[in-house]
């Protein structure tokens, strides 16, 4: 299958290399300067697993306008809040059978995707994988080969003959995908479990496991994902899980699976980045909001976090 990769950070140096080694012609682009150079430069990306066994994989990469070709199966790996804004430079070799799917963690991606591409051509979903970028054209994949699981959705419409072929590649490449039909059910079951490991562990700067060994985590894990449900439920949407299972899933994930992950939220908190929890916590607030609730745990943290990010000036004085 020919494959751009939009974004070539973590997730989608993940997504893309994996694919590439199942047989994919993958290329990626990027507007990440310092890192379409060093990519360009050594012709790829050095690649650790767990921090070890550190291997080489030649890739290609360029910036968004300097790609012509039209991909069956475009991958978009931003932020949220710059997808927009990457879409507009990326538009144009986006043909009118090319699909587009994101993975990203908040709410919105898809939806920002659907101004330049029809719903019916869209698909979104979760990736319980952890990466981590180590500097431009370094990445870090944690877990096992063959760790972790992907769930893709159409946006709009049945399970077709496409997704199903995307599903094939990424069974090929051991990333273990689930088609699922739901697609607001999909991403926000994500978009909650993101809600309490990503903004708790970027506020303590602590790793996954490290918040499972606190004493009441679960009990914290339960009030936010309660909270969550509550508006989710207004709403109407039907979550992949209960929310007793969640809570459980949460607390799994942190002991077992990626004790020793920061989410992707710290990353971006620790590299001086803008956070994605507006699209996270805000989210939940926000759908709270819109049928009369409140959400006060979520609100909290989300000014919690951004009193956070406006902090990190004073570490500069």
């Amino acid at each position: 299958m020919k494959i751009v990769v939009i974004g070539a950070g973590a997730m989608g140096l993940r997504y893309g290399v994996l694919l590439q080694e199942a047989g994919n012609d993958i290329h990626f682009v990027d507007t990440w300067e310092p890192n379409v150079e060093e990519i360009r430069k050594n012709g790829g990306v050095h690649v650790w697993r767990d921090g070890k066994d550190e291997r080489f994989v030649e890739v290609s990469v360029s910036y968004p306008e300097d790609y012509h070709e039209e991909p069956e199966l475009a991958i978009v790996f931003v932020k949220d809040m710059h997808t927009v804004e990457t879409m507009k430079r990326c538009k144009h070799f986006i043909g009118k059978n090319t699909y587009v799917m994101t993975n990203q963690n908040g709410f919105g991606g898809a939806e920002y995707i659907a101004q330049f591409v029809p719903r019916t051509r869209i698909i979104a979903g979760t990736a319980m994988i952890a990466t981590v970028m180590k500097g431009p054209g370094k990445v870090d994949f944690i877990g096992k080969r063959g760790a972790g699981h992907v769930h893709i959705v159409r946006v709009e419409g049945e399970p077709n003959d496409f997704i199903y072929k995307v599903a094939d590649e990424m069974e090929k490449a051991r990333m273990h995908p689930t088609v699922q039909k739901d697609y607001m059910g999909t991403v926000w079951t994500k978009l909650v479990f993101n809600s309490v490991v990503n903004t708790l562990c970027t506020l303590m700067n602590i790793k996954m496991g490290q918040f499972a060994a606190y004493k009441n985590a679960k009990e914290m894990s339960r009030k936010l994902i309660y909270e969550a449900y509550d508006a989710i439920d207004a709403e109407g949407f039907k979550l992949e899980v209960t929310r007793d299972e969640l809570v459980d899933e949460v607390m799994y994930v942190s002991e077992v699976s990626n004790p020793l992950h920061y989410p992707s939220m710290h990353q971006d908190m620790s590299t001086n980045r803008p956070t994605e929890v507006d699209y996270i916590n805000g989210a939940i607030v926000r759908l709270a909001e819109k049928h009369g609730l409140k959400a006060p745990y979520h609100s909290i943290l989300v000014d919690l976090v951004h009193l956070k990010e406006e902090s990190r000036k004073y570490n500069e004085e």
